[in-house]
This record gives C-alpha cells, structure tokens and sequence, in this order.
C-alpha cells in the first residue's frame, strides 16, 4: 500500500493505510506504528453517532433538523436537514442537536458499547464536542474492528438500525461493488491536521467485504483531497475494486 500513497503525493511516514478482508482476515497495512495510534475521529464519528441516533430513536432517516439560523462556514449546512442529508454533508450541528438530546452519560454507554476508540467524551459540558476536539480519540486498527462489526452486524443494535443505517451510509455503487464511508478532518488551528477516510466495500452477494481506515497528516491545502483516491487506489491494488 505504501506506493499507493507515494503516488497520490502523500507522506508515507505521516499516513496510514488499513485494509482487512473479512472471508479470510488478510490485512494489509502501511506503517503499522500509525495504524496503532488514536487520533480525534472527527466526522468518522458521524456512523456510530448515526447508529445511536436510529438506535435510541432520537432520529428515522428522514427525519428534519431544523436550522437555527446561524451562518457556518459550509454552506449546504445553512438550511433543514434531514438526517440522511446530515450526514452526506457532514452537517456537525445536526449531530451536536442529537448528542446534547442524548447527554454524555446515554453517549458513553453507546460508545462504550461499541467499543469504539477510548470511549471518552471528557466533561458534561464537553457534549457537543468531544468528537471535534477531543478527549475521543480512535486508532486506524480500532476503526476497522468497530467497522467490521457494524458490516458483520454484530453490534447490539436492532435489524431496523442495520437496514435503515446502510442507505445512510451508502457512498457509491457500480452495480457489483458498494462502497459505504465516512470522511473526517480534524481542524484546530493548533496542531497539523489530520484526514481520515473510512468504510467497508461489499460485493453484490456479500460473499466478499473490505473494511478500511486511512487516517493521514494534512500540513498544506489540498491534502484533504488526497485522502479519497489513495483509499480507491489501495483498494483496487488488492483486488477489491475495479480498475
């Protein structure tokens, strides 16, 4: 996988690249140290959050936030959402409506339940945030396992939130190969920041599944583009999307 990331202009040193496939639990890995490391998940957050909103019914997929009128600095944030738009879009406040609904204590026992990175989201106050800034935190190998389970089903969640979950989460599809992901940048003027890409690709008849995680550095603009193609790339290196 490291030639993949070279050629789409990223630093090997700074990234990491994880690609399991789940028939026969072969991974493939570049710079195994990184892979071990948590970093703040960012938007990646927004498929357990998702799941936790069908899951509790704090949401249906169709169902609309209303926008409070603040002006963001995304632009397809600033009107109604539903949830499945939310998510498409990344809109946080959406997300920050739910999880000040749920609380912190209703938000650690699910994330705690997933297993999903360190589980912790700081104070009470801290609700709205602790995805953006910390103190969650979530490794590349801790990524694929909370994803391999979700595309396993073998979360304690309810057939409904696996069904309804799936349309949310679908990206792309070319009639033989779906791709279900998330994006995640994380920003805070302080230190570099980090790009994510996460997900699992299923074929048609489910007989095969890749589970993913690239989580990178992001020192210069643009680098944020970077994150989709070394993902497509390393997957088509392995066989598990067309070229």
């Amino acid at each position: 996988l490291k030639p993949v990331i070279e050629t789409n202009g990223a630093e090997p040193e700074t990234t990491t690249l994880v690609i399991k496939r789940l028939s026969d639990n072969k991974v493939w890995i570049s710079n195994v140290q990184r892979a071990s490391n948590r970093y703040i998940p960012a938007s990646t957050s927004k498929i357990p959050h998702t799941l936790i909103a069908l899951e509790t019914k704090q949401a249906e997929p169709e169902t609309l936030f209303k926008w409070d009128g603040r002006e963001r600095w995304v632009t397809s944030w600033n009107q109604n959402q539903t949830l499945t738009q939310a998510y498409k879009r990344s809109a946080a406040w959406v997300y920050q409506v739910i999880t000040r609904r749920l609380g912190p204590d209703m938000m650690t026992l699910w994330l705690s339940r997933f297993e999903y990175g360190n589980y912790d989201i700081g104070s009470t106050n801290n609700v709205t945030k602790y995805w953006l800034e910390g103190p969650l935190e979530i490794s590349a190998l801790e990524q694929v396992d909370f994803l391999t389970k979700l595309s396993l089903q073998e979360l304690p969640l309810s057939l409904s939130t696996y069904q309804k979950s799936r349309t949310i989460f679908k990206e792309q599809s070319n009639g033989y190969h779906t791709l279900y992901a998330k994006t995640g940048w994380v920003h805070d003027g302080k230190t570099t920041d980090i790009g994510w890409f996460v997900g699992w690709v299923e074929t048609q008849d489910i007989s095969e599944t890749y589970v993913f995680a690239l989580n990178m550095d992001m020192p210069n603009k643009g680098d944020q583009n970077k994150r989709r193609p070394i993902v497509m790339d390393g997957l088509k290196s392995i066989g598990a999307w067309p070229r």
